[in-house]
């Protein structure tokens, strides 16, 4: 078997491929194991784990369907989401019986949608555990690092949970105590000579488990190989995907794969063309993606048959991005994932200074109403706006909290400071009278812990990322006291979700709805079976891990399908 890529789908099929008899060998074209996987936030949505009911969440297949049918609609491809409910757990109880996963289910958890029939408040997603990265020794260097967004001091890896002690460490000797064992422990690593922290978390504990994992039994990859075409060279069925071509400093090789090849290398985010042609409009380099995610996998299943899905709801999962350009013409990306948008104190606005959206809505969901109102008025970019009250509490996208510095944002051209509201209006281009309306209507409302029009704070998943603390309402407060702040966002992703039809045990299909005989997908080169929509944290990595385990299964044993 080959696997093309080397995110979780890839090393989840790599794993199971080689523990179920195959030979295996996997192919990455960048310098780094871990792909998309590696930068995530690291949560894994599949109903009816082994945790489930150990947290307290009791769950029934006719309840997620429920919920399904309520934010997806029309159900894509019932029976490859009939295979992710019913193989998901099975397929996370293999790795984590063979030492590939750790998870940690989570006790609190709504869905994304939890005011629609058949929510859970909990249960249905799961956390990598920490993991040591010590354990890979000189392979550490291998694997991808996390986005800058999830480490300070230069390399050390934080959790929500990290952040909140490390704000409170002058305040709290529990905070301090926590804050202290992080640092030290960080500290050692460096004077040990490791690159960053060896504490690695979310979706980089996760590449990294798995890596390890794949380390100790011995199965063979290899970095800088860029697969560039699918064989298929067997004369007596020419259709059949046989092997890869495969560019390697040392030239071009052909390599064959008896039961398979497996594309999984992360979807299209970075070809711009594909970008083009399947976002809306307009769009831009925005993703949080690997820029080594440019749609291989996608491009050589469709020369060989494979067709993309249809009636996805949404090309790609999205987020809204702020973007530093740095003075060597270099661009940083910020995800607006969940630490700043629900917290209370900040207000999103359009071009013309209203507000548009609920800012504690999914990130996915976020960027669909940014693209909703564009429609009417220009909202791309979208402005994050908050106080100095708010911004010292909690920051805004890259700029820190706690009078940290932020002149080099300002100076940038990222962050936007202005004395008063007429002030900041005036250098984003927009009537201050407009945003002082917003603005006072706003903050009206959100004293009584309310918000009428747009519903911020109003479900358990926003009041879950808001201040617990705040009272009455844990994602509003008025905005009050100047200087105040804000920063441009454009609608970003964290990957996309149009890919590679499959069936049921992750085959590639053709124009017809046949097998592609020898070709599996997994990740996000196949088709989301979420159709593009996104109901809960894990949706990508869920489907991701459990495609990957069906696809090494059926090669290993297609005689057992079912």
């Amino acid at each position: 078997m080959i696997v093309v890529g080397s995110g979780a789908a890839a090393m989840s099929a790599a794993i199971t491929a080689h523990l179920e008899g195959l030979s295996v060998l996997m192919l990455e074209k960048t310098a780094h194991i871990g792909g998309s996987t590696a930068i995530s936030g690291g949560a894994i949505w599949i109903p009816f784990n082994d945790q489930t009911e150990k947290v307290g969440h009791p769950d029934s297949e006719a309840k997620v369907w429920e919920y399904l049918h309520n934010v997806l609609g029309e159900i894509p491809n019932r029976s490859q989401m009939q295979a992710y409910l019913d193989r998901g757990a099975q397929a996370l109880r293999y790795l984590e019986q063979h030492d590939a996963l750790r998870l940690l289910g989570r006790v609190y958890s709504p869905d994304y949608y939890p005011d629609r029939s058949g929510a859970s408040m909990g249960g249905r997603a799961l956390d990598p555990a920490e993991f040591d990265a010590r354990e890979l020794g000189g392979k550490f260097r291998e694997l991808r690092n996390p986005l800058p967004e999830f480490t300070v001091l230069g390399g050390m890896m934080i959790t929500l949970t990290d952040a909140r002690h490390l704000l409170r460490v002058t305040r709290s000797f529990a905070s301090w105590k926590h804050g202290m064992k992080l640092v030290l422990r960080y500290f050692k690593d460096r004077l040990q000579g490791y690159h960053r922290g060896t504490r690695t978390l979310l979706g980089n504990a996760l590449a990294a488990r798995l890596f390890a994992r794949m380390v100790s039994l011995g199965i063979p990859y290899r970095l800088h190989a860029e697969v560039t075409a699918l064989l298929r060279a067997d004369p007596q069925a020419p259709e059949r995907v046989t092997g890869v071509e495969v560019q390697t400093p040392a030239g071009t090789e052909q390599l064959s794969a008896r039961k398979g090849v497996l594309l999984a290398t992360g979807g299209f985010p970075w070809d711009a063309e594909m970008r083009q042609a399947h976002y809306p409009s307009p769009t831009g380099p925005y993703s949080m993606s690997p820029t080594g995610n440019t749609g291989d996998g996608i491009r050589m299943g469709r020369e060989v048959g494979g067709v993309l899905g249809t009636g996805n709801s949404s090309p790609a999962f999205w987020a809204p991005v702020s973007v530093l350009q740095r003075a060597d013409g270099t661009a940083l990306r910020y995800p607006h994932l969940v630490w700043d948008r629900a917290k209370p104190g900040l207000i999103a606005v359009n071009s013309a200074g209203k507000r548009f959206v609920n800012e504690s809505t999914s990130y996915h969901e976020f960027v669909i109403g940014m693209y909703r109102s564009h429609e009417q008025v220009a909202t791309i970019p979208a402005y994050l706006l908050c106080d100095s009250d708010f911004i010292e509490t909690w920051g805004l996208g890259l700029a820190l909290p706690g009078g940290r510095p932020r002149q080099h944002l300002e100076h940038a051209g990222y962050l936007v400071k202005a004395p008063t509201l007429d002030a900041l209006a005036g250098q984003l281009g927009m009537d201050g009278n407009v945003l002082k309306e917003t603005v006072a209507r706003y903050n009206l409302h959100a004293a009584q812990g309310q918000d009428p029009e747009f519903g911020k704070g109003s479900t358990a998943y926003n009041q879950y990322l808001g201040d617990p603390d705040h009272q009455p309402n844990a994602c509003l407060a008025p905005l009050q006291k100047g200087p105040f702040y804000a920063v441009r966002v454009y609608p970003g992703d964290i990957g996309t979700a149009l890919g590679l039809q499959a069936d049921a045990h992750a085959r590639a299909l053709n124009a017809q709805g046949t097998p592609i005989p020898g070709l599996y997908v997994a990740g996000n080169d196949q088709n989301s079976v979420m159709g593009g929509a996104y109901p809960g944290p894990g949706i990508t990595l869920g489907p991701a891990l459990t495609f990957g385990w069906i696809a090494a299964m059926h090669m290993a044993h297609p005689e057992a399908a079912h």
